[in-house]
């Protein structure tokens, strides 16, 4: 089946930095790459940390299923109290409109997703600047800090060192912290019908990029 000849499929995000856009436009370019893929895929996300301002901004008649992705950047009161208004948010969203929305979380930082694309990460970290190191690991780099390793130049350089299958084996790994988690008796947490474990690592992303995947057969 060539390229041109394949239905396209679209999907929608709200993403709270820009690591997080220009990773999802390197997965749709790949997958729309990938001759064994069944569909094309279309991704429209925006840099908005609210997700009432990314909803009144789209013009859709019918129901669409939203991820925002976003960060649990530690249990001190400012980022819980953050990451709580951002549920207000996109339960607010939800009902505007005929969107739902889905959580896709990092507990500390997309980082961490980052990072299982090549190596484990099963456990906890004290702080989130501490992930350059298996960054810089995983990626053969050596960056001296985070704002580095986010400058555009380099994070595109650290795309296309990754692969599709990367992408499986890091919804692999998300799926074994989970299963961790569940095993050490951490609580899910769940509010306005969203849920997320407080202890890091843990993270949800992985299910919204999983389903693109199986969408794609791939």
């Amino acid at each position: 089946m060539s390229g041109n000849k394949k239905t396209t499929k679209k999907y929608y995000f709200s993403v709270e930095g820009e690591t997080e856009k220009w990773y999802l436009d390197w997965l749709r370019d790949e997958i729309n790459k990938e001759i064994t893929s069944k569909y094309n895929v279309s991704i429209d996300s925006k840099v908005q940390k609210d997700p009432v301002k990314r909803v009144k901004s789209l013009n859709v008649i019918s129901e669409i299923n939203m991820t925002h992705l976003m960060d649990y950047e530690s249990n001190e009161k400012v980022h819980t109290d953050q990451f709580m208004t951002a549920l207000d948010r996109m339960e607010e969203a939800s009902k505007l409109k005929q969107v739902k929305y889905k959580l896709g979380y990092s507990n500390f930082t997309f980082e961490l997703w980052m990072m299982l694309h090549r190596i484990d990460c099963y456990g906890p970290f004290i702080h989130r600047n501490h992930y350059i190191k298996p960054i810089n690991k995983a990626f053969d780099e050596n960056f001296e800090n985070l704002d580095q390793y986010k400058h555009e130049d380099n994070f595109k350089r650290i795309l296309k060192k990754i692969t599709l299958q990367d992408v499986k084996d890091a919804i692999k790994r998300s799926k074994i912290i989970i299963q961790q988690n569940k095993d050490k008796g951490y609580g899910l947490q769940e509010y306005k019908g969203y849920c997320y474990y407080k202890e890091n690592p843990s993270l949800s992303i992985w299910e919204s990029i999983e389903r693109i995947m199986k969408d794609c057969e791939l």
